[in-house]
């Protein structure tokens, strides 16, 4: 089983910054890809970024350029700095990982953690 830990999560205004952190625990051995979708209000759970244990990252369209997904494989954490922000950013942002051949959906999820950006 697989714990993930959110942090970082927060109120900032339009055009301003934050930084997510996710750090997993207990058999990380099963993790290779990590990274953070997104649900706001109403809206189905969406994709933001994810990172394999390789460094190999995707994004959504929506956040190419001002977000930046990394990851420390020794500390087996995942960061989301979120740079830009707007308020249609606004949503509870979720951790996730899971082994390469697992879809999203079944990996192992975070408590999630409030972005509120404020126009």
């Amino acid at each position: 089983q697989v714990h993930l830990v959110e942090s970082g999560g927060g109120l900032v205004q339009a055009g301003g910054s934050l930084r997510l952190s996710c750090a997993a625990s207990g058999s990380e051995v099963s993790i290779n890809t990590m990274g953070w979708y997104r649900q706001a209000p109403a809206e189905e759970r969406d994709l933001v970024a994810t990172i394999t244990s390789a460094g190999r990252t995707n994004y959504a369209d929506s956040v190419k350029g001002r977000f930046t997904i990394s990851r420390d494989n020794a500390k087996n954490t995942v960061y989301l700095q979120m740079n830009s922000l707007k308020p249609e950013d606004t949503a509870v942002y979720y951790c996730n990982a899971r082994p390469a051949w697992v879809p999203a959906a079944r990996g192992h999820w975070g408590q999630g953690t409030q972005v509120t950006v404020s126009s």
